[in-house]
């Protein structure tokens, strides 16, 4: 038989070489084919008496990258037309459609034939279940290897097996771990797991795979055989009461409740351990499709997994513009910021001038990306070799000249007016016509910066989150005068260095600084109110935000924080409304020098990685009210709705134009509860009409700040949701990117 994903070839020995390589792909994924082609090529082994074992090998330098999960958006769609009608008929399509690579996966592993998964590069979600499937599995001892089950960082769990066979597998703690954080392992950690049998060199996996099929490979596993016992004891067990209520608190303060996907999967895995494993299998299925029907998995999917791969291909892209090849990057300051985009933008292997005000400053730079480097490659992850390539890249400097050949300068140097338009001037004196200026700002709107700029139409904004190595986002600000060839560098630059990109339109604070800045005055406004900074910081994390407002302030900087209400006062003069924000934060950083966490001091104490909340808050707030004064459902509401809220106004302002930048820049750039899918997916999960009430709600309670805009009132009125009526359109550049 001839497959299309799949090519099978059976050598002298009756094995079965079944090579996964699927057309127009980089790497392999699953989709509804690969399942059909999968189940019958198992059918095809079990029956042929010539062939004594198989073994699955990819054709790519992959393994595999899971699920293709626009599968499962297709299935809710068809569930969500059923449920109204026939709710039970709709449950039914769900589970059955859901479970349908269980099954497969499960054929697999039970028909009589020994498989082996040879292990290359990425090998993950419906991918790394395969792998468990069968009855063997090696990996190749190189640093390109990981192996992960992700599937609950999109709302998920790993639902053909996963959950089952790992917790067979593993130690019962590593495992929960793995499920429950999505951790990605590099070989050693999967070998010592478990979850590889063994590590050879990629050029020995095919030789080692045969002698394992040679030597008599058991076709059936150890839990399909009589007498079977759990590596980590029965669930009703001395052993199992000191594990199981502790791994339920675990997930109770990491996840605070608000994942289904977490919570199901700790039901899936208690439950079926105390099964055979076809049941176990049902159960798993099961609460499977009772997660994918929960609002937080469908947000979370069509967030973090389609409008994210949507972004990342460029979908708002220009379409007119020809493709870039920047091959030289400038980079203004090389502080904390600039350093770190100095050293990504080697890592992807341009070339990077790095200029500051002196040399010292400049090296300083440079040994921030060798610092960061150096880690790497304690931790496995490179070369003493590729770090010596990366920072030879890296061209510390003073002289504006050398961006002669510079295809993108991006300025990065400190938030101050007077010294980004010194720094722009000096760099366009050097710089070719073609090339593109861009700022790093946090805050300043891009027209009036590039007002201190000869070419306008090569002024853009490329805002950079901190710290630039671990943050996935980058936030790109269209000027006034922007030109589409501008936007299309940037783009093609962020793409080169394998970040996120949101484009939005230029206004103060744009969209995340904007939003961010709602969080920490919110917090702070709770602070005057009298809430216990304690409880300020809990409701925050409790409403699945990663700290809390009072944290954020101190790790954004609190002397930032007041140079962005000084300037904003300053530029708004008499309209400037001053609030209990503008005392906290005078009294802190003026009198008081408390910066945050870069001089040690601000809301917190900090003593090298451990930090305190600083007893002295309450001289600049007062005494705080008993904490049984106040509802902690509506304090956690108030710091989710506020930031909503402002995402609402910025998308009415049409400095935000496409739902999927709101959400996906929420969660990347300030870790917005990503079990709502985004600030504009929680206004929409909650359904507008009552979203607006609960703003009324908390504007006669707390103040005007929460009073729902216009926008919002007219779709409340109109029973709209932000993706009815702004449904993205599917830009064709989607695809040329691919």
């Amino acid at each position: 038989m001839s497959y299309t994903n799949f090519k099978i070839e059976t050598d002298a020995d009756g094995i079965a070489v079944i090579t996964w390589d699927m057309p127009e792909k980089s790497l392999n994924v699953i989709d509804m084919s690969v399942m059909d082609e999968l189940s019958q090529i198992v059918d095809q082994v079990a029956g042929d008496e010539a062939i004594k074992g198989a073994i699955i090998t990819s054709g790519k330098s992959g393994f595999s990258g899971g699920a293709d999960l626009t599968m499962l958006e297709g299935l809710l769609k068809e569930y969500h037309v059923k449920k109204g009608s026939d709710p039970e008929g709709a449950a039914k399509i769900v589970f059955e459609g859901s479970r349908k690579l269980s099954l497969v996966y499960r054929k697999l592993e039970t028909c009589g034939k020994p498989f082996v998964a040879t292990l290359t590069g990425v090998c993950m979600g419906g991918g790394t279940e395969l792998a468990l499937a069968c009855h063997a599995r090696i990996a190749a001892d190189d640093d390109s290897f990981k192996m992960g089950l992700p599937e609950v960082k999109v709302g998920l769990f790993p639902g053909a097996g996963g959950t089952q066979r790992v917790m067979r597998m593993a130690d019962g703690q590593q495992g929960m771990q793995f499920l429950l954080q999505g951790k990605t392992l590099r070989t050693k950690q999967a070998k010592s797991m478990g979850l590889v049998d063994d590590v050879v060199p990629a050029k020995k996996l095919m030789e080692a795979a045969k002698k394992l099929l040679k030597d008599g490979l058991d076709p059936v596993k150890a839990w399909d055989k009589k007498g079977y016992k759990l590596p980590n004891g029965k669930i009703y067990s001395p052993q199992g009461f000191q594990f199981w209520p502790a791994a339920n608190a675990i997930y109770r303060r990491e996840t605070h409740d608000n994942y289904p996907g977490a919570r199901y999967l700790l039901h899936a895995v208690v439950e079926g351990l105390q099964l055979p494993m076809d049941l176990a299998l049902q159960v798993e299925s099961r609460y499977f499709a009772k997660v994918l029907q929960t609002p937080e998995a469908a947000n979370m999917i069509r967030s973090l997994f389609i409008s994210m791969q949507e972004l990342n291909k460029l979908a708002r892209r220009p379409l007119d513009q020809r493709p870039n090849k920047i091959k030289k990057l400038g980079v203004l300051g090389a502080g904390f910021m600039g350093a770190g985009i100095a050293n990504v933008s080697a890592q992807a292997g341009l070339s990077v001038v790095l200029i500051d005000r002196d040399q010292e400053a400049a090296d300083k730079g440079k040994a921030h990306a060798d610092s960061i480097l150096s880690k790497s490659v304690q931790r496995g992850h490179m070369s003493e070799d590729q770090k010596a390539k990366v920072l030879e890249r890296i061209t510390p400097t003073t002289d504006y000249d050398q961006l002669a050949e510079c295809d993108l300068v991006i300025e990065a140097v400190f938030e101050d007016r007077e010294v980004k338009r010194q720094v722009t001037q000096k760099a366009e004196a050097a710089m070719k016509s073609r090339a593109v200026y861009a700022s790093n700002t946090s805050t300043l709107p891009i027209s009036s910066l590039a007002e201190a700029s000869e070419r306008p139409k090569n002024f853009i904004g490329i805002h950079f989150f901190s710290p630039v190595e671990k943050m996935m986002l980058v936030e790109v600000i269209m000027g006034k005068k922007t030109s589409d060839r501008a936007l299309a560098v940037a783009l093609d630059y962020i793409k080169t260095i394998k970040k996120t990109p949101i484009v939005v339109n230029d206004s103060r604070g744009f969209y995340t600084s904007r939003v961010v800045m709602t969080y920490i005055r919110e917090g702070l406004m709770m602070l005057a109110d009298g809430v216990p900074a304690a409880m300020i910081e809990n409701a925050g994390k409790m409403a699945g935000m990663p700290v809390g407002p009072l944290s954020l302030g101190d790790e954004v900087a609190l002397d930032l924080a007041w140079k962005i209400v000084s300037a904003t006062r300053k530029d708004l003069g008499v309209k400037y409304v001053e609030g209990p924000l503008d005392n906290i934060l005078e009294e802190l950083v003026v009198k008081r020098e408390r910066f945050g966490r870069k001089n040690g001091k601000g809301f917190y104490d900090y003593k090298g990685k451990d930090k305190s909340l600083w007893p002295g808050i309450t001289d600049v707030t007062g005494q705080p009210k008993p904490a049984e004064s106040f509802n902690i459902e509506e304090l956690k509401q108030r710091l989710l709705v506020m930031q909503a809220l402002e995402t609402a106004r910025i998308f009415e302002e049409k400095c935000l134009t496409d739902v999927r930048e709101a959400d996906v820049g929420s969660i990347l750039g300030f870790g917005f509860a990503p079990y709502t899918g985004g600030t504009l997916s929680y206004i929409d999960m909650m359904g507008t009409a009552e979203f607006v009430e609960l703003c009324k709600k908390f504007t006669r309670k707390w103040g005007p700040r929460f009073k729902p805009n216009k926008l919002l009132r007219d779709m409340a009125k109109n029973n709209e949701s932000f993706y009815g009526k702004f449904a993205p359109e599917n830009n064709s550049a989607t695809s040329q990117a691919a």
